[in-house]
């Protein structure tokens, strides 16, 4: 959607509201407690509490309903945000004295915070801090700083602080936001940019860093003066605007924030900045930090909390390895060698489309890195006669000259040594996997973007590796991932936005068929493909970058589907979670008592928690197998 697009699209939402409520709002009787900041609260774990306070000099202190404190405690203390469920309390507030986050959790029996930790002193002011919880439970705070910086923090796993809060990412944010929430159910950063409007930035670890307005001040949107406080309610916004006296307010449905009618504010405000709710669906009760001083004034706005979508499940990442050389948008596809005579010296091949090959150990470490071009597409079979030896062979695809590029790998040492390249008739290589016939021949079968396929024998004549085409075929668009299935002669490839085919290489009049299209399992595009060999059964596994999951059918007709997952965020290894997924490779091997069922290994296509250069996660396939039920 274009700029333009999208005001024209905000102002014409905007020119249907009209006020329609006003809203008396009177001042809250004071005592000495010198006001920062106040917000409303909504503790299930604690309904008595009512109204959170801070003060730079007194600290910070809960109310009931009749302004009566439950909890006190002494400090320097600004902006805050909590969550909370039946374990407990989560506070992070803003400690103006230290200038740092403080992460504590809050004992309502004990009146007391307990596990209490501090992120790290920034290098900008913070001006908000907000809390969001993920489907695993996990905690994230979200600073929003002065002139645009911004960041999140893994904070807290089931409620409880982290020792060492680890930052996730960098945010670019509008550079004059001092207010932000988060919407847990939509995954939604909400901040607010004074004299411009109010934006959604999507709030997952593994989000790409995009924004979209929910409103504009006029006229572009329906925001008379300036956005400041923000609350929310159900999957319902409130906005309030520190010039004009007005609440505008905003529902989430199908995907998009629409307008509601505003609210009006009538009494003496002088300059309102914070915004919340109290109450229940039914009955309301508004809150406004104004100038030192609280106003509250009954609402009449009716909200229900939304249908819970269904989410898929989660497994986490036991091994990461450590990042490619290359920066950007470079690792891409891996292979996985099992080493029969050392298992747990078995090595992972990983293609970096800038530069080269990376070798890892199952650690993750990187043991070697071979920098011949932009490889794209990686696979293993073992047992090529190469000259007077046997080596375990491995084929990338090179961009760099059209070519497939071959490498020979140490049966015992795993080591990883060039041999060769050899040069192909396609224009714009991409995509490729290998085919062991019950010969032991070996066939590479690279793709071009234009939807060819061509399989080429692969034979030593002494030391030099020449290639034979055998067949051609070809889809409609462009394809990238595929597999074969050796024993059956069958290749499953993938075309990228329309589904996944199955050929039979042994029959050169046989159609493809289809086994699975982009719908609601599969998500455009489709990726990395690979097969698993069980005792029993076997099971294709499809990389649906769409949504950043991982899908996964029956390897024979009529191909059932046996469920999706993602991989999530492992919090007692520190290993981010995993997103944007180009290639993956999957084996049944004995890698060790770790791999006692074999892994997967899917490519990251945002390394976080730190941030750094793309990697490759592994994740043990008795997680994936348990997950699923499967056999």
């Amino acid at each position: 959607m274009t700029a333009c697009a999208t005001q024209q699209q905000v102002t014409q939402t905007a020119a249907k509201v009209s006020t329609s409520e006003t809203i008396a709002v009177k001042q809250l009787a004071q005592d000495e407690f010198k006001l920062e900041n106040a917000k409303a609260i909504n503790w299930s774990a604690w309904p008595e509490a009512v109204l959170l306070q801070t003060s730079k000099t007194q600290g910070l202190r809960i109310l009931n309903a009749q302004q009566h404190i439950l909890f006190q405690q002494n400090g320097h203390f600004s902006s805050f945000d909590s969550r909370a469920n039946a374990q407990g309390i989560l506070l992070a507030v803003s400690d103006i004295q230290r200038q740092q986050v403080l992460l504590a959790q809050l004992d309502q029996t004990q009146k007391a915070l307990q596990t209490t930790t501090y992120i790290p002193k920034r290098h900008f002011k913070v001006e908000d801090v907000c809390l969001y919880q993920d489907q695993q439970q996990n905690t994230f705070a979200f600073l929003v700083g002065e002139e645009g910086m911004g960041e999140q923090w893994f904070v807290a796993k089931q409620q409880q602080p982290l020792k060492q809060p680890l930052l996730v990412r960098t945010l670019s944010l509008p550079p004059q936001s001092s207010f932000c929430q988060v919407d847990d159910s939509t995954a939604q950063l909400i901040v607010n940019e004074a004299n411009v409007g109010v934006w959604a930035y999507p709030a997952g670890t593994e989000a790409e860093l995009t924004r979209q307005p929910i409103d504009l001040i006029k006229p572009f949107g329906s925001i008379q003066g300036s956005p400041s406080g923000l609350a929310l309610i159900n999957q319902q916004l409130a906005v309030l605007d520190e010039k004009a006296s007005l609440i505008y307010r905003y529902q989430y449905l199908d995907q998009a924030w629409k307008t509601l009618t505003p609210l009006k504010l009538e009494g003496a405000l002088q300059e309102p900045e914070q915004l919340s709710f109290s109450g229940t669906d039914d009955s309301k009760k508004l809150w406004i930090y104004d100038e030192e001083r609280i106003l509250t004034g009954q609402v009449n706005w009716q909200t229900k909390p939304m249908a819970k979508t269904t989410e898929l499940p989660v497994v986490v990442a036991d091994i990461q390895t450590q990042s490619v050389p290359s920066a950007g948008d470079a690792a891409d596809d891996p292979a996985i060698w099992h080493n029969k005579n050392a298992p747990d010296q078995s090595r992972i091949l990983g293609t970096d489309k800038q530069g080269g090959l990376q070798v890892y150990d199952l650690h993750g470490q990187t043991k070697q890195y071979l920098k011949v071009g932009r490889l794209n597409n990686v696979d293993i079979r073992p047992n090529f006669k190469w000259g007077k030896q046997q080596v375990d062979l491995a084929v990338a695809t090179n961009r760099d000259h059209n070519s497939l590029h071959l490498f020979a790998i140490h049966q015992q040492t795993g080591q990883v040594s060039e041999i060769g390249q050899v040069k192909t008739s396609l224009k714009d290589i991409y995509g490729l996997c290998l085919y062991q016939d019950p010969k032991g021949e070996i066939y590479a079968i690279p793709n071009d973007q234009d939807g060819r396929f061509i399989q080429y024998h692969l034979y030593a004549n002494g030391d030099h590796i020449e290639a034979k085409v055998i067949q051609q075929f070809a889809v409609k668009t462009q394809p990238e991932g595929c597999v074969v299935d050796d024993a059956s002669g069958r290749i499953f490839l993938g075309e990228e936005d329309h589904a996944v085919w199955v050929k039979d290489l042994t029959s050169s009049t046989q159609a493809m068929q289809k086994v699975i299209e982009v719908g609601q399992v599969v998500h455009d595009d489709i990726e990395g493909l690979a097969l698993y060999h069980g005792q029993n059964k076997s099971y294709l596994i499809i990389s649906s970058q769409g949504n950043d999951s991982y899908v996964v059918v029956d390897a024979q007709a009529p191909y059932t589907v046996r469920g999706a997952f993602r991989i999530g965020l492992n919090a007692e290894q520190k290993i981010d979670a995993v997103s944007e997924t180009d290639g993956l490779d999957v084996s049944s091997h004995y890698f060790g008592s770790k791999w006692s069922k074999g892994l997967l290994v899917v490519q990251d296509g945002r390394k976080r928690m730190p941030e750094a250069n793309q990697n490759f996660k592994y994740v043990s396939w008795e997680k994936i197998a348990e997950l699923l039920k499967l056999e």
